[in-house]
C-alpha cells in the first residue's frame, strides 16, 4: 500500500509516536490503523533511517552506575560521580566534563542560606563557571584557604573563583583579604585579628559544603603549583612521605595529616572544620592523582567525589 508523501509523512510520525512514546506493540498499531504488521515494521524502520526517529544510548549514564557504586562502598563515599571521557581530550576540556556533572550534582543539594567553600586552582576556576544558575540570595560563598600574594594566575585565584560561584547562583560572596602563606606565624595572628578575617574564620565552621580540587607532587612541576608553594614548602612536605594536599593540608599514603610549622603560617581551613563539613567534595581526575585521591579519601577529607572513568578504575585497583 502506497501513501501520499505528505500523508505518509505523518503516518510515520504518528506510529513513532504509537511505539516508542506509548509503548504500544506493533500487532496493536497494526489494528487500530488497519495497516499490516509487517508494514508497520517496516515503517518503523523508514522513520529511523529518515531521522524521524533518533535513539540515543547514554553510556555515561549507564555505563557508569556499577563503578560509582564500587567506589562508594570501597571507600564509604556519601557519593560518587563518575564521567566517560576520551582518551584524547586535553585536561581542560576533561575538567569542563568534571565541572558540570558537578553542576547537575549541585542543582539537586543546594538550599537558600547555605554556607558553600572554595578552594583555589585550574580545576576549581571551571567549577566556577559551571555553578548551576539558581536563585539563591541567602545563601554565602565564602573562600576556604587564603589568596596566593600575586603568584598565581587570576582565574584561578580562590576569590575570583567564589566571586564567580557566587554570581551564578545569585548568592554573597565574602572574600578573603589575607595570602594562604605567611614568612611567620605571629604575621598570621596579627592578621587574624581584623574584624573582617574574623568573620571569614567563623564562617569555615558552619560550611554546609566545601569543594576542592585535590594538590598531587608528582605534578609539583606544574607552575601553578609551584608558584602557589613555592620550592622550599614543597621540599619540605615531600620529605615525609606527602602524596597530596586539599586546601593546602597536606597528607601522607594512609591519609594522615602531615603537620609541620607550615600548618601555624597557613591561612586556611583547619582539618577539624573541613571534616565536619556535611558536603566535601572533591574534583580530581588523572593517573599522577590516584594516590593523592586515595590518600584523601582514606583521611576522609572528601566524602563526595568527582572523577573520570579511567581515574575510577584506578581507584578500585589501588584497593
Amino acid at each position: 500500500m502506497r501513501y501520499p508523501e505528505l500523508d505518509e509523512r505523518k503516518l510515520l510520525v504518528r506510529i513513532a509516536e504509537m511505539y516508542y512514546q506509548e509503548s504500544k506493540t506493533q500487532s496493536q498499531i497494526s489494528k487500530e490503523l488497519n495497516i499490516h504488521r509487517t508494514t508497520i515494521s517496516r515503517l518503523l524502520k523508514q522513520s529511523r533511517d529518515e531521522g524521524i526517529v533518533e535513539i540515543i544510548i547514554n553510556y555515561d549514564k549507564a555505563g557508569n552506575y556499577g563503578l560509582e557504586q564500587d567506589l562508594e562502598s570501597s571507600f564509604g563515599l556519601q557519593k560518587a560521580i563518575v564521567i566517560s571521557t576520551a582518551k584524547e581530550l586535553d585536561r581542560n576540556q576533561k575538567d569542563n566534563m568534571l565541572a558540570k556533572s558537578l553542576g547537575d550534582y549541585l542543582e539537586t543539594i543546594l538550599k537558600d542560606k547555605m554556607k558553600i567553600g572554595f578552594s583555589w586552582g585550574e580545576t576549581m576556576a571551571v567549577v566556577s563557571k559551571n555553578m548551576p544558575r539558581l536563585i539563591l540570595p541567602e545563601t554565602i560563598c565564602v573562600p576556604v584557604i587564603g589568596g596566593p600574594a600575586g603568584r598565581l594566575v587570576s582565574d584561578f585565584h580562590v576569590n575570583t573563583i567564589t566571586y564567580e560561584a557566587a554570581k551564578m547562583i545569585h548568592g554573597k560572596a565574602k572574600l578573603i583579604d589575607a595570602p594562604a602563606i605567611l614568612e611567620t606565624s605571629s604575621l598570621k595572628e596579627e592578621l587574624l585579628k581584623s574584624d573582617f578575617n574574623q568573620e571569614i574564620l567563623s564562617l569555615w565552621g558552619q560550611l554546609d559544603i566545601v569543594i576542592m580540587g585535590i594538590g598531587s607532587p608528582i605534578l609539583m612541576n606544574n607552575q601553578t603549583w609551584s608558584d602557589f608553594y613555592g620550592k622550599d614548602i614543597i621540599d619540605q612536605v615531600s620529605e615525609q612521605d606527602m602524596v597530596g594536599d586539599v586546601v593546602s593540608r597536606f597528607y601522607n599514603r594512609q591519609g594522615e595529616h602531615i603537620v609541620s610549622d607550615l600548618d601555624d603560617r597557613i591561612i586556611g581551613i583547619s582539618i577539624s572544620q573541613l571534616q565536619k563539613c556535611p558536603y566535601r567534595i572533591g574534583i580530581a581526575s588523572s593517573r599522577e592523582k590516584v594516590d593523592a585521591i586515595v590518600g584523601a579519601l582514606k583521611g576522609q577529607y572528601i566524602n563526595i567525589l568527582v572523577t573520570t572513568e579511567e581515574t575510577a578504575r584506578r581507584l578500585i585497583e589501588s584497593k
